[in-house]
């Protein structure tokens, strides 16, 4: 019997993917979302098939208005909607003056107004059944902010913010609001940016399966709404909190340089 329906956004690869291997492990029925639509039929397929529960591939691009307001639609008319995963994005590297605009527009849509406007339209459907959670995927990189990632580290600190807030007015009725705040994690999205991997250590990384599983377990222990996998990122958040901005700032410089 299924626990109820789970919708998974970027769910082609990565965390995504990684959710709905997991979640349909647990039992629930999946709405898989992403931009490509043959690879995310056969994900849909394969997730469904290996673990007897049914998947629905929903192709949509979520930097697109028309996209977000039919899978909003979906979403709100799914009384069975138990939890909604807000993890489709996107990183670039490079100094904001010579980025090309129409994707650090794109960035800002999917980071943070396609989850404002997916969470709305779940938390009715939440409410009404007194439980569910949404798990929005942002960044370690939401407590800093980094030359050559500005546009993307002041999406993801909207998306942590943005969490916090909504869980701080759900309190007590029985939905939770999690802020995932992965370091770097062994995924496509890092591999696209090539420079990055090739300077980091191996101990540097983590696996999308112990994020995700990081991550499952907060919700099941009722968790802070913070979450961050990994003790030595835990203790990186710490130290960032409280050092002075202008530290941070100089670091990054120095990272950024050296690219």
């Amino acid at each position: 019997m299924s626990r109820g329906l789970a919708v998974v956004t970027g769910a082609t690869a990565g965390i995504g993917r990684e959710f709905a291997e997991q979640l349909g492990g647990r039992g629930y029925d999946l709405l898989l979302v992403a931009r490509d639509g043959d690879r995310l039929a056969r994900t849909a397929s394969t997730i469904g098939a290996a673990h007897g529960v049914e998947a629905e591939a929903f192709p949509a691009d979520l930097t697109l208005d028309d996209d977000v307001t039919r899978l909003a639609e979906r979403i709100a008319g799914s009384p069975g909607l138990a939890i909604l995963i807000n993890n489709a994005g996107f990183g670039t590297q490079g100094r904001l003056a010579e980025a090309a605009p129409e994707l650090q527009v794109a960035m800002v849509r999917l980071h943070t107004l396609a989850p404002m406007r997916l969470t709305q339209a779940a938390l009715p459907v939440m409410l009404r059944n007194r439980a569910g959670a949404v798990v929005n995927v942002s960044s370690v990189a939401s407590f800093i902010y980094s030359a050559g990632n500005a546009n993307y580290c002041a999406t993801k600190a909207y998306l942590t913010t943005f969490s916090e807030g909504v869980a701080a007015e759900l309190a007590g009725t029985g939905v939770q609001v999690q802020a995932l705040c992965p370091g770097f994690t062994h995924t496509e999205f890092h591999s696209r940016m090539a420079a990055m991997p090739a300077r980091l250590p191996r101990y540097a990384w983590m696996t999308a399966r112990d994020v995700v599983r990081h991550s499952l377990r907060c919700l099941d222990r009722g968790g802070p709404t913070i979450c961050i996998p990994g003790m030595r990122f835990r203790f990186l958040v710490a130290a960032i909190r409280l050092s002075p901005r202008r530290l941070i700032g100089w670091v990054s410089r120095r990272r950024y340089d050296r690219v």
